[in-house]
């Protein structure tokens, strides 16, 4: 009788997919290649088909490789319901649970909701993946993440999403610079000026210019930055102005700078922050309670 695949194979498979190379796809599994290549070729033995393409540069599925990915994909977040359920059937946080955040939030609102937990809650085990909004959901469909806080709105299908948080954007410009010297700005005062932002990928750049209602021929982008603290560095050196969440300089991201912090007129000028999670999970309940614990923690 044919060995059945195990979900350790198939999780060794769905990351090659993923990340389309052996050692970075061990990696992610914190496995050694050469089990993860063993794991591979066990499954492939027993489904009786060749399942990726393998040359020295290039990691490509098979046409059934394609089939069986998205059928393992399946089946591996179906356990993870499983585990949901379970967990679900228990009190609220007293098991695992993974939560994915993105980088402009993560620094701002974590530390005081995981102090918060770990008091309330010591047997409640939070695992935290920070990534771009993109990547955070792909694990959320492919099962590895419960739940995600992020800047709302993101696409995103067959999730169900609890907004939180107004997030202001607040202009930051160095001292000296005009619109320094202004109490309240309009969004149109940014038009022609150096606008410092995150790269691309980063939906925060999405989400400022969208609250300002700019377009990228309206402004002048003379460096792009992986961090927030980069950019605030860049702005304290006189290159240019930028948009930063209010809760960034709430927690202080601009202390010690000789830095400008001016608010808009009008509202609306803002993100919302909020969670994400899969629409069929058992585990509902239980995010919208951390949704709370997350609203409640932000105001103090």
């Amino acid at each position: 009788m044919a060995r059945q695949p195990t979900l350790k194979q198939l999780k060794y498979l769905c990351a090659v997919a993923e990340h389309q190379h052996f050692g970075r796809a061990a990696e992610a599994s914190y496995v050694s290649q050469s089990t993860l290549s063993a794991g591979i070729q066990e499954l492939e033995e027993s489904l009786s088909a060749s399942l990726i393409e393998r040359n020295n540069r290039n990691v490509l599925l098979t046409s059934i490789g394609h089939d069986v990915v998205v059928r393992a994909q399946a089946i591996l977040v179906d356990v993870e319901e499983m585990l949901s359920l379970c967990a679900a059937a228990g009190e609220p946080f007293s098991g695992r649970m993974r939560l994915g955040v993105i980088p402009t939030v993560a620094p701002f609102i974590l530390p005081k909701l995981l102090s918060s937990l770990r008091r309330e809650y010591p047997e409640f085990k939070l695992y935290i993946r920070e990534d771009l909004s993109h990547q955070l959901v792909a694990g959320l469909h492919a099962g590895a993440l419960d739940v995600l806080l992020l800047a709302l709105p993101f696409p995103a299908e067959g999730v169900e999403v609890m907004p939180l948080i107004t997030d202001d954007f607040l202009l930051a410009s160095p001292s000296g610079h005009p619109l320094a010297d202004k109490a309240e700005l309009a969004t149109a005062d940014l038009q022609g000026e150096d606008l410092l932002l995150l790269e691309d990928g980063h939906c925060l750049r999405d989400h400022a210019l969208e609250a300002c209602e700019l377009r990228d021929s309206q402004i002048s982008v003379p460096y792009q930055a992986t961090s927030l603290a980069t950019i605030v560095q860049m702005v304290a050196n006189g290159i240019g102005v930028t948009l930063l969440p209010e809760m960034s300089v709430a927690g202080g991201i601009t202390a010690g700078s000789d830095i400008v912090v001016t608010p808009f007129k009008r509202t609306g000028v803002s993100r919302q922050v909020g969670l994400m999670w899969r629409r069929k999970t058992p585990r509902a309940a239980e995010y919208r309670l951390l949704g709370e614990k997350i609203r409640a923690y932000a105001k103090t």
